[in-house]
């Protein structure tokens, strides 16, 4: 006898469609899943007949011995435990097990009231979850986009883990059945218990955590034009390079930044809530994301691990840093074709990654904060300190960055070392929420700004949108001429002058460029490339 259940597959960050066939007939013993499963789902074999009959049901009775589980469309490449419970509830409904068994229907009279309740109930839900040995059901990953999907697809119902019902409860207008186990769901089917539609009363801002910063701003010494810089880079979304001796503050300023960017909204809270729940980094404590990421991988990290891969493409960092932070610390070091990876998501704001089966792109719209030495023994330049490098190894050192990469990157400063007076000064400094204060002031200008369009800051702006709002003065446009043709700088280096010279005028509140605010931009593109590179 054939029965079909519903689940999803996912691909990337959206979910797909999976029909789970399974049809149990007499001949040879055999359990056979086909559908292109990965070893986690062949293995769900092993899985649900334990959980079948730990569950106090019977695995193939009246000598039924075959079985096969189609996971359709076949030629999309399936993974994950997600299936458990779908094959599962499809071996007992076509093995013959009635879910009415307080009113057995007569032989052979599978139309029934119940039964036909019960076929009516499964064509219009979707079931995921993974099984235990004992029939419980575990945490499962990625149940947020199959939650859209379902809603999409017009279903009316979802059955989740009980501890997943929270997350698959965002999407509204979805029924969603939390489940403890197989039986709980038999009995639900039976009609021998009721299972209550999962309604949290809480509101989406109760289920937030609260924002607990490692670094704030108030305990860093010094760095004037630095701190500067990144609330700059805050306001407008825009790249930072810092290049300093080691010990003048690099990592502590890259770490502290998370704590001056502004809230996320709810597009951009349940965008970043996916791409955790597919990748399975939400915590148990965790059901959505509403601070900003921060990313720091290590400059071991490879290529597919850095911009996403794989055999069944997962999101890589920069994609987990979509609306936050990507930090690499010591840049230097990275292997050329990680940073060179990098250079389509700075550009475009979204990776594509390619494989024999198709393309699947992840968003991957991030600040990208980056440091580095100025050499390999890291005192170039220092005034205090004598550099023991030669100028072969630091013509090497720098070498390892290409220019093409250093020219999507919006701010270059130089961090010098901290003088001791600022050191050892007691007095707090500007904290963390004072420029907040002004960085969502500037964010809210933005909003309004592009309303009407998919861009949300201005280091998003295209050539169309830098000419309608990047209106300069006279004397700004003159100063801007001029830079462009002392400096021999590219088309792309002039458009992102432009933008974060928007963005410094954002900061104060002003619709005009100045050339002061020109001036400032040009600073942070000229120094470093003049006296490092």
């Amino acid at each position: 006898m054939l029965a079909k259940v519903f689940s999803a597959v996912n691909e990337g960050l959206d979910s797909s469609l999976v029909e789970v066939e399974i049809d149990v007939a007499g001949g040879f013993p055999s359990f056979e899943i086909v559908g292109l499963p990965d070893k986690a789902i062949s293995e769900a074999k092993e899985r649900v007949r334990s959980a079948i009959i730990n569950s106090g049901f019977k695995f193939l009775p009246n000598n039924k011995k075959r079985v096969v589980v189609n996971l359709a469309p076949a030629d999309i490449k399936k993974e994950g435990s997600v299936y458990d419970l779908p094959i599962a509830l499809g071996l007992l409904l076509s093995s013959g097990q009635n879910p009415d068994q307080s009113r057995p229907s007569p032989e052979n009279q599978e139309e029934t009231q119940p039964r036909k309740a019960v076929k009516e109930l499964t064509e219009e839900s979707l079931f995921v979850g993974e099984l235990s040995l004992d029939g419980q059901l575990r945490h499962t990953k990625g149940i947020l986009p199959m939650a859209i999907l379902a809603k999409r697809l017009k279903l009316k119902n979802i059955f989740v883990p009980e501890i997943n019902a929270l997350e698959a409860s965002l999407v509204k207008g979805l029924n969603v059945y939390p489940l403890k186990s197989l039986r709980h769901l038999f009995q639900f089917l039976a009609s021998q218990i009721e299972i209550s539609v999962f309604k949290s009363g809480k509101k989406i801002e109760n289920l937030f955590l609260e924002e607990d910063y490692d670094c704030d701003f108030a305990y860093i010494k010094g760095q004037q034009m630095i701190r500067r810089a990144l609330e700059i880079a805050s306001a407008g979304g825009h790249n930072v390079l810092m290049i300093g001796t080691p010990g003048s503050g690099k990592t502590l300023l890259a770490r502290a930044m998370p704590s001056i960017l502004p809230s996320m909204n709810d597009k951009e809270i349940l965008e970043v809530t996916k791409i955790y729940s597919v990748a399975g980094l939400l915590k148990r404590d965790e059901i959505i994301k509403n601070q900003r990421p921060f990313r720091s991988p290590h400059h071991t990290i490879s290529d597919v691990a850095m911009v996403g891969g794989g055999q069944i493409p997962h999101p890589g960092e920069v994609t987990l840093a979509h609306r936050g932070v990507l930090f690499l610390d010591e840049l230097a070091h990275f292997k050329r074709g990680s940073l060179e990876s990098l250079r389509q998501p700075l550009e475009d704001g979204e990776i594509s990654v390619a494989r024999a089966r198709g393309s699947i792109t992840f968003p991957a719209k991030f600040i990208l904060i980056a440091s580095m030495n100025p050499c390999p023994c890291g005192y170039h330049g220092d005034p205090d300190k004598e550099c023991k490098c030669s100028a072969g190894e630091v013509m090497r050192y720098r070498r390892k960055i290409s220019g093409p990469f250093l020219d999507r990157i919006d701010l270059h400063i130089n961090v010098p070392r901290v003088e001791v007076d600022k050191l050892m000064n007691e007095k707090v400094a500007e904290s963390s929420a004072e420029i907040r204060e002004r960085v969502e002031k500037a964010r809210q200008k933005q909003n309004k700004r592009f309303v009407n369009s998919k861009t949300m800051v201005n280091s998003e702006m295209g050539i169309q949108q830098i000419k309608k709002h990047c209106q300069l003065e006279n004397e700004a446009e003159e100063l801007l001429k001029n830079a462009l043709e002392k400096y021999a700088l590219s088309a792309r280096t002039y458009h992102r002058i432009l933008k974060v010279a928007r963005t410094i005028a954002d900061l104060e509140n002003l619709e005009k460029i100045k050339p002061i605010h020109i001036t400032e931009s040009i600073q942070y593109r000229t120094k470093i490339d003049e006296n490092v590179f």
